[in-house]
């Protein structure tokens, strides 16, 4: 199975029951959900309501985040702030426009919150609740109906606009849509105004998403809550940086060296399908998860000695799958600082030997492996003065 694929599935089999996903489908509103964790902040599910809507299947959307959804009059302000949302781990309900999949534009409300963990206080998923912006529908003096199949426009597109369309222009959209019916192109401005009823359908929605998640995660034991019921504790990696962090396609781990026993506090997917560990298993585990009967401790001391004297080191190092089956590591590590020149975490990339002569962009294995520990360097130290590095988010 596909490794994304397989964290996809995980994403909801180690939270919630097996009937989460049967209860969640009928339900009758639009909405997706998305976990943070995984690398591109993809959907893990996206209901039928949502599907019917926008007009893709389900084997399209699944994987997939909230850029193909978006187009070239998505309102790039907008974006950033639901990108702000999701870097603070906190709610936001703000119009959008976004595109079906033969092309269509139609104006939503855009009403997504995060969901935690009870136990830790961590960001497990966000919900995204998408209402259409609905007004009575216009006709020209022709008798067209304003929609949006091609003889018109839909009630859906138009909303309550902030910049009212004159007649006028309204009549000659209509005649030339008449003209030709596959015309999917809107050349409008306006910025559409969700009502005071379709804000609370939004939240009751993301009510009732919430209760049936909640009750769900109570059969394994693992419940989440829709506000922050404990606050994170050490160790903790915010949605943002899991964002960024998740972006990098090398194998490479993110150590906290404030901790007792230098826990793991982020695996990337590479490294999860290197090793075969699924993420909630080597999450606040010690790196030293890798080690077996015949790894060298002449090695392990020397990497102690660069922790401790604070400098970055590469070794080649036998390590252990998660199924005891070993590989030479050509491990790099180096200590990864905030904006204020502190150690924040050590980042420690692998490359398996065997693999070593694998295409990588034209880049050696020692640039690779240097190209991975510049990235999670900007991103931590961007996180840490709040600013988020470019692309890191999708919305």
């Amino acid at each position: 199975m596909d490794t994304k694929l397989g964290l996809i599935q995980q994403s909801f089999n180690t939270r919630y029951s097996q009937w989460v996903r049967e209860a969640l489908d009928e339900l009758p509103d639009n909405f997706t959900i998305t976990d943070p964790s995984i690398s591109g902040h993809p959907i893990v599910f996206a209901s039928t309501g949502f599907l019917k809507m926008s007009g893709y299947s389900q084997e399209e959307v699944i994987g997939q985040n909230g850029k193909i959804f978006q187009g070239p009059r998505t309102d790039r302000r907008t974006v950033m702030e639901i990108r702000e949302a999701i870097r603070e781990e906190r709610g936001i309900q703000i119009n959008l426009l976004n595109y079906r999949k033969d092309g269509t534009p139609f104006w939503m409300l855009f009403h997504m919150s995060p969901v935690f963990g009870k136990e830790d206080g961590r960001v497990t998923h966000f919900v995204a609740v998408q209402v259409p912006i609905t007004r009575k529908q216009r006709r020209n003096n022709s008798g067209v109906s304003l929609s949006e199949d091609g003889s018109g426009f839909n009630e859906i597109v138009f909303g309550s606009c902030r910049k009212e369309v004159g007649s006028d222009s309204l009549l000659e959209l209509g005649r030339v849509l008449a003209l030709d019916s596959s015309s999917k192109v809107l050349d409008i401005e306006e910025t559409c105004e969700a009502s005071d009823f379709e804000k609370q359908r939004a939240a009751a929605a993301f009510n009732n998403i919430l209760s049936v998640l909640t009750h769900y995660s109570k059969l394994t034991g693992r419940l989440v809550c829709g506000k922050r019921c404990s606050v994170p504790g050490p160790g903790y990696i915010s949605s943002s940086l899991n964002i960024s962090l998740g972006r990098i396609k090398q194998s490479f781990v993110l150590i906290d060296p404030h901790l007792p026993e230098m826990p793991i506090v982020y695996a990337s997917d590479a490294f999860l399908k290197l090793t075969g560990y699924d993420r909630y298993e080597v999450l606040g585990l010690s790196f030293s998860v890798l080690n077996g009967v015949d790894t060298d401790t002449s090695t392990l001391h020397r990497i102690k000695e660069r922790i401790q004297t604070e400098q970055a080191c590469t070794v080649r190092i036998l390590s252990y799958r998660k199924d005891r089956s070993s590989f030479w590591n050509c491990l790099h590590l180096s200590p990864v600082r905030n904006a204020s020149g502190k150690i924040a975490y050590y980042v420690g990339v692998q490359i398996e030997e065997d693999c070593k002569n694998q295409d990588r962009h034209g880049l050696s294995p020692e640039m690779w492996q240097l190209s991975a520990v510049a990235t999670v360097k900007v991103a931590v130290r961007s996180l840490s003065i709040g600013v988020v590095p470019a692309g890191s988010s999708n919305s």
